[in-house]
């Protein structure tokens, strides 16, 4: 029972193979401004082919030819039609470019949106297409996977890491007794030894502003008291 071959709307909830996944890079707008500005700056990727910058993420989604194939294994009778078209039957878009269709699958019409992105000409309208086809399969759960692992058009900025809680300084050393020893420091070298420690021993310490402005005063304070050799007046 648990190999049964899937067909019609069950077929397209399931996953996509491995050779049928694309990868799409999401470069931020920083990245594409610095590509742009120097082309130098880019690389040419060996994981999707294109030209963009080293640390550009990737998203895995499911392309045209993919899903046309798994709409046809589905349904051969499948259709997509625009929700609106002109005097001449041609497509009418929206204020921003993008298209609004209704995909037909086993009898069963979703609706689905496409926009190309700043893509012109011929290939804006196949990337229009191709985009409001992903869009509608999706409301059928076609590649659901891989979709919610990622907006394929949300924002340009790649989403902040998970925050953690910054780590607990370890027990032995308080800001309150950092602070004594900064203060009471009789030497340049005694401060620096101290200003070494916290940082490499109590980071959460070493970080804090009243502490930071400390050692910065105590620095200055020994600067006055030890001026530069070609400061010192001879006698």
């Amino acid at each position: 029972m648990g190999n049964e071959k899937k067909d019609g709307l069950a077929l397209l909830r399931e996953p996509f193979p491995e050779n049928a996944i694309s990868k799409l890079p999401k470069p931020t707008k920083r990245q594409t401004d610095e590509v742009k500005a120097d082309f130098k700056k880019g690389i040419r990727c060996e994981l999707c082919g294109g030209w963009h910058h080293p640390q550009v993420v990737h998203l895995d989604y499911v392309g045209h030819a993919a899903l046309t194939d798994r709409l046809l294994d589905c349904d051969p009778e499948w259709n997509w039609e625009p929700l609106s078209v002109n005097e001449n039957g041609l497509p009418v878009y929206d204020g921003i470019g993008g298209l609004w269709i209704k995909l037909t699958v086993c009898g069963v019409p979703r609706l689905g949106y496409g926009h190309a992105d700043g893509k012109t000409g011929g290939n804006a309208i196949k990337e229009i297409i191709g985009d409001a086809l992903r869009n509608a399969a999706m409301r059928f759960g076609a590649a659901l996977d891989l979709w919610h692992k990622g907006d394929l058009h949300g924002d340009d900025e790649t989403p902040p890491p998970q925050q953690t809680p910054p780590p607990k300084p370890p027990q032995g050393l308080t800001k309150a007794e950092a602070l004594g020893h900064i203060w009471g420091a009789k030497t340049k070298a005694a401060l620096d030894g101290m200003a070494a420690r916290l940082a490499k021993q109590y980071p959460e310490i070493a970080g804090d502003e009243k502490v930071i402005a400390a050692i910065v005063k105590m620095n200055g304070k020994f600067e006055d008291d030890n001026p530069p050799v070609d400061d010192v007046i001879p006698y």
